[in-house]
């Protein structure tokens, strides 16, 4: 890249920049993206970027294979899932509440602390309000999930405060049951757009390990870059969108009805996936606008 590609790529930020100076983005990193460390602490400083920017970025993370190799390691078997829950036990809650609290929650505020922002862990018990929910079977059967969660209501007085002193706010997605104040293992997809849906920020961005929608699941060159409610809903009618996607899309449907300004699915495989979806004008994932 020449001075000039490197001017004229900062030029065509410029307008981003001023229009989401003072926005909220509540950003949700899960899935495989989180399994390579360096990809990880690239993100985190993209993240303090965009704080530096002004922009007051919210992090809900999630912890699936890290959640799964503690559990095998606590002697509690293998992974179950059921209708994209997982399977949680009172006794595997706990170890899903360690991981997260005490293991990929800290990770994260050190490595965003490590490239000179300010970052805050706030156990997801403090933020979400949830009821316990039974989980459906691929029959359509009841079945028990035990201490599965969803979210009621959300707390956001600690969030906000920390977004106010330029600090972000680094939550993790284990709700607290409104009935007797237990954890409960709660969807980290669903539990950030609970909480976009209660913040209304500017953006809702879900960071994991696929490119976006796509119009064929089998090839990754068939990304649709913009979507509206409406079509989103069609795909999900004729089964281009299936199985996990399902629930994170009505989800996200439901954030933008209540607020959202926009939606983006984006790949944290790629090296600062979320700069080039926001600050360029072909982005680089699927943007779901109202």
């Amino acid at each position: 890249m020449t001075t000039k590609d490197k001017a004229a790529t900062l030029v065509e930020a410029l307008p981003y920049l001023q229009r989401f100076r003072g926005k909220t983005f509540l950003i949700k990193v899960g899935g495989s993206a989180m399994d390579n460390e360096e990809l990880v602490s690239a993100l985190m400083r993209d993240i303090v970027f965009l704080e530096i920017a002004g922009i007051n970025p919210i992090l809900v993370h999630g912890g699936g294979k890290a959640i799964t190799a503690a559990m095998t390691a606590a002697g509690l078997g293998d992974a179950r899932f059921v209708g994209g829950f997982r399977v949680t036990s009172p006794e595997a809650v706990a170890v899903v509440e360690e991981t997260l609290s005490n293991t990929i929650n800290p990770h994260l505020v050190t490595l965003i602390n490590q490239h000179g922002g300010r970052a805050m862990g706030i156990p997801g018990t403090g933020v979400f309000r949830a009821r316990r929910i039974h989980g459906t079977d691929a029959d359509g059967t009841r079945v028990d999930i035990g201490q599965v969660g969803e979210v009621d209501h959300c707390l956001t007085d600690e969030i906000l405060c920390a977004t106010s002193s330029n600090i972000v706010p680094v939550v993790s997605p284990l709700g607290s049951d409104v009935e007797n104040d237990r954890p409960l293992n709660v969807n980290a997809d669903l539990a950030a757009a609970a909480l976009a849906r209660t913040l209304k920020p500017a953006k809702l961005v879900y960071v994991s390990d696929v490119p976006g929608l796509l119009a064929d699941p089998e090839d990754p060159g068939s990304l649709i870059p913009s979507v509206t409610p409406g079509a989103a809903q069609d795909l999900i009618a004729s089964g281009v969108i299936s199985g996990g996607m399902i629930p994170k899309i009505r989800s996200a449907i439901e954030a933008l009805h209540a607020g959202v300004d926009k939606v983006h699915f984006i790949d944290g495989r790629v090296p600062h996936t979320i700069l080039l979806e926001i600050f360029t004008a072909e982005g680089i994932g699927t943007e779901i606008t109202p």
